[in-house]
């Protein structure tokens, strides 16, 4: 992988999560969420055990130290977070599912100012406002009427609620980047998400009108969850985001929702609207404001994130 270059991998990651939101709406109908979300950290756990095996052993007493983090991490980013995203795109687009991901870097900081007591700066009040609009503009559909009756797509709404979560769970990594190694933590918390989901897949199994047919789509939905858009994704990035500096990797994350949205209008025939274009950039634009101090002040990088 060192001989790749790092903004290659950056891009590949992107690609890679973006193709996550549209295979989780292609398969919306034929694998229910519980069952995806388990059977994909099924397979990332056999994946990555033999290429985590050997620090994992080193750092094994580091994590049960902070066992109570590790298991909140498991809890938001593993269990909860992509498995709301798949309840969400049963009720709404990949596109709009994956233009609220962006709203992440805004939660952080917002979630930074609730419970750290860390200072919002101006840009960061003025992009938290921008962004805002640019929900705004997308749950709606540009629709003042439906702005007024608070008539929003519950997919939508479900969407947000995991990324507030995915929004803790980057806080908590950030947070314990220097204490807690990168890659046995997420291992960690892969073991603790696909725990906690096991009842729900068996209650989903169990209660089931119609039995899943395992067709070449629905095998293709696991592996590429299972390995493409959690290990694959997770080594690239943070392979690019230490060679590259955190502040200039955390741009491309903005390629998510534009590979989400070429997929989605490829192979789902989504329809691209006037209002997920207006709004995407809002939001893109109230991401890049709320970080222009910190991109100003700060040279160095950062610890790299780990994302789902």
């Amino acid at each position: 992988m060192n001989a790749i270059p790092p903004y290659i991998l950056l891009l590949l990651a992107t690609v890679l999560w973006g193709g996550n939101f549209v295979i989780g709406k292609a398969v919306a109908d034929h694998v229910p969420p519980f069952t995806l979300a388990f059977l994909r950290w099924c397979v990332a756990l056999v994946v990555f055990l033999p290429i985590v095996w050997t620090s994992l052993k080193r750092d094994m007493k580091q994590i049960m130290k902070h066992y109570k983090i590790v298991i909140v991490l498991g809890i938001t980013g593993v269990a909860a977070f992509n498995t709301l995203v798949y309840i969400g795109v049963h009720y709404t687009t990949s596109i709009n599912a994956s233009l609220m991901n962006m709203l992440t870097p805004v939660f952080i900081y917002l979630l930074s100012f609730i419970f750290l007591k860390e200072r919002l700066t101006r840009f960061q009040l003025i992009g938290t406002a921008i962004s805002f609009i640019g929900v705004m503009l997308i749950i709606s559909h540009g629709s003042l009427q439906s702005l007024r009756h608070f008539a929003f797509n519950k997919g939508d709404l479900i969407v947000i609620v995991a990324v507030v979560l995915w929004s803790i769970y980057s806080l908590l990594v950030k947070q314990y980047a220097k204490v807690l190694p990168g890659q046995s933590t997420f291992f960690a918390s892969i073991v603790v998400g696909t725990i906690i989901l096991l009842p729900f897949f068996l209650f989903e199994q169990q209660t089931m009108t119609t039995p899943i047919e395992w067709d070449g789509l629905a095998l293709f939905a696991v592996g590429y969850t299972g390995i493409f858009a959690s290990i694959i994704a997770f080594l690239s990035w943070n392979t690019g985001v230490v060679r590259y500096g955190a502040n200039r990797a955390g741009i491309y994350l903005n390629f998510i929702p534009v590979f989400a949205s070429i997929f989605a209008v490829i192979f789902l025939h989504e329809t691209l609207f006037w209002s997920q274009l207006l709004g995407g950039a809002f939001v893109i634009f109230g991401v890049y404001t709320t970080s222009m101090k910190r991109m100003k002040r700060t040279h160095s990088p950062a610890s790299p994130n780990i994302r789902s």
